[in-house]
């Protein structure tokens, strides 16, 4: 099958894969626009909103080695191609969705989709493009998709809600999906199918305790940390994720092989992406709901916002090969987090009347630059050195670690949120109108959770710092590409 793979034009290849998980990556932050929308038609709660993008991340990233395994017992493309029709098939129920449970159930069946698909997606990339100038090339392509298809789903978002409706974010999958559907048999190579079982324990331990979890910190925004339901949602979380400890411990063919933790490089680049991603979109979540809230903008111009971080990612996909062979995979990686860093503390500091240029707009291109530079490498350090066998899981921990960071620092931060809101709203300024009050929480809030994003980015800075030195085999192949180039 591979031979038929060699004579296929590998832009074809890449078209597909980038493609697939570009519609996968936008319909995290594709909603986020179209959250007042949303939140006026189908009547959701404040802090309940939230749930719009955690239905399909916890979904998403909880299942994801699940997915990884299914691909690696049944063959990759098959799997890639029965989670992208799954995932299509959700976009349209969603996009017709008429009450709060019926879009939620939709988002976490996307997710599902997502998690099928989206391991695959990138196991298809590693065995289609050898090591060296071709993989780097590739995994930068695929590393700019992961980092530019937050802001480019906040953009589309926009338009679409603007102009038609914010159902037409979720229903533009359908066309795309149906033109994977049927280039995938085409031009992607298939896998030989292999023996073994699914450990269907540590997918629902994994995925249930990291829920439970989420929504321990979301009821606790709305309830309190006392609220006995919160409290009873920690305790169950705790309970699940250690019996997921011990499964994987036990089982025959666990869904995380626990040796994939034995590089301390692969276990802190897993880290500091969880911590990156819980950062940056906590970050589009609060910062949409100030320029819609706070300032006025239209859900495209909200979405327009984000234009100039969107254009500097992706202008970083021929500049991050040949600085990697210059000065090396470890400070791109460690100089691109301290450019993030600095940009999340100077928007941390935004205010009601904060204007877009610069007080937006500058730090908004800083983290462009700063994450275009650090997802390559990150991504590169958390599947490299990885056996053949290990190619799925390794895929499913860097997928697994993008979106449950995203769903965890969102879940952190909302609590962040209503905290420094209330404070406000417990003590108002004299002579404030409630309108003026409604836009002055709001900015509190969302500056404090901006806050909380940039403690989070100081922790993955930190962990990049001291875990992730001289990634096995990321140098050597990086240094490859330079000399390609």
């Amino acid at each position: 099958m591979l031979s038929r793979f060699q004579r296929a034009p590998q832009a074809a290849v890449l078209s597909i894969i980038c493609a697939s998980y570009l519609m996968i990556i936008l319909d995290v932050s594709i909603v986020i626009t179209a959250l007042p929308k949303i939140h006026s038609a189908l009547h959701f709660s404040s802090t309940n909103l939230s749930w719009v993008q955690n239905a399909y991340t916890l979904t998403f990233g909880g299942l994801m080695l699940l997915g990884a395994r299914a691909g690696d017992l049944l063959g990759r493309r098959r799997t890639f191609v029965f989670g992208i029709a799954l995932f299509t098939g959700a976009s349209m129920l969603a996009g017709v969705a008429q009450s709060p449970a019926w879009l939620l159930s939709a988002r976490a069946a996307q997710g599902v989709g997502a998690a099928i698909a989206a391991p695959a997606s990138l196991s298809l990339l590693m065995v289609s493009f050898r090591e060296g100038h071709e993989r780097v090339r590739a995994l930068a392509w695929y590393s700019a998709v992961a980092a530019g298809g937050g802001s480019v789903g906040l953009v589309l978002g926009g338009m679409l809600t603007d102009w038609v409706s914010w159902r037409w974010g979720l229903f533009l999958n359908v066309p795309v999906g149906a033109a994977l559907i049927w280039a995938a048999p085409r031009y992607l190579p298939e896998t030989e199918r292999r023996d073994g079982s699914f450990d269907v324990a540590g997918a629902a331990t994994s995925t249930l305790g990291m829920t439970a979890l989420v929504y321990g910190f979301v009821r606790a925004a709305s309830d309190g940390w006392g609220d006995s339901v919160t409290v009873a949602s920690f305790a169950l979380s705790a309970v699940l994720l250690i019996g997921f400890v011990f499964n994987e411990m036990r089982a025959e063919q666990p869904i995380t092989p626990l040796r994939m933790f034995a590089s301390r490089e692969r276990s802190g680049a897993y880290v500091t992406r969880i911590l990156v991603v819980s950062a940056m979109f906590a970050m589009f979540f609060f910062l949409t709901q100030f320029m819609q809230g706070a300032r006025g903008y239209s859900p495209l111009a909200a979405g327009l916002a984000f234009l100039p971080m969107t254009i500097v990612m992706f202008a970083m996909i021929r500049v991050v090969p040949r600085l990697s062979g210059r000065i090396g995979s470890e400070r791109l990686l460690v100089g691109g987090l301290a450019l993030d860093l600095a940009g999340m503390a100077w928007l941390s500091r935004l205010g009601e009347g904060t204007p877009y240029f610069p007080g937006i707009a500058v730090p908004l291109v800083l983290m462009g630059v700063g994450i275009g530079l650090a997802l390559t490498p990150l991504t590169a350090a958390g599947i490299a050195g990885v056996a053949p066998d290990d190619a799925g899981a390794a895929s499913g921990l860097v997928n697994t670690a993008h979106q449950l960071g995203g769903a965890l620092g969102l879940s952190i931060l909302v609590t962040v949120f209503a905290s420094a809101s209330r404070s406000v709203a417990e003590q108002p300024p004299t002579g404030v109108s409630p309108g003026g009050l409604a836009r002055l929480e709001l900015a509190h809030g969302v500056a404090s959770s901006l806050t909380g994003s940039t403690i989070l980015l100081a922790l993955g800075l930190l962990v990049a710092i001291v875990a992730v030195r001289r990634p096995p085999a990321t140098a050597p192949v990086f240094a490859q590409a330079e000399a390609a180039s």
